[in-house]
């Protein structure tokens, strides 16, 4: 019976670890703290950017839940207004450009994602990477944000 009760709690464990773990990107521009709660798929082998997250469809930046980005303070993101607060991050990854879009909506994917929530929407130029990201990463740097996974990487202003 014990044996039975501790193979039940092993398994049960095994399942809570998730294959894309939640993160937590934060820092300060400005006087602003930014705070992003995201979950990091791997590559895994796959094409990701481009192949099982295709260009031009929106994308909840990350796997399972959809990102969130809160602000303590008002900010500009590439020059747009957003108000304090907590909001979903979703992209648009394009091979010349991204999309960035600060929405009101933080809910489970991007299945249920409608434009009409949007706050903001900025494009930026991805770049390349120094060397192959496996695991997607999110950081707060400076003034900027940067997202980068296999060889792109993206980022876009903040001021507060």
């Amino acid at each position: 019976m014990l044996l039975a009760v501790v193979a039940i709690t092993v398994q049960a464990q095994d399942k809570s670890k998730r294959p894309s773990p939640p993160a937590t990107a934060e820092g300060t521009i400005n006087g602003v703290k930014v705070k992003i709660d995201y979950s990091q798929p791997s590559a895994k082998g796959r094409k990701m950017l481009g192949g099982i997250e295709p260009f031009g469809k929106v994308w909840r930046t990350g796997a399972n839940e959809t990102t969130s980005i809160e602000f303590s303070g008002p900010v500009k993101i590439e020059g747009k207004d957003v108000a304090q607060g907590k909001y979903g991050l979703y992209t648009i990854p394009g091979e010349d450009l991204w999309t960035i879009i600060i929405n009101k909506d933080i809910k489970w994917g991007a299945f249920d994602y409608t434009d009409k929530s949007d706050v903001i929407r900025a494009t930026v130029k991805p770049s390349k990477t120094d060397g192959f990201v496996e695991t997607f990463v999110i950081s707060v740097d400076k003034d900027q944000v940067t997202l980068k996974w296999e060889n792109t990487q993206v980022s876009f202003k903040v001021k507060g």
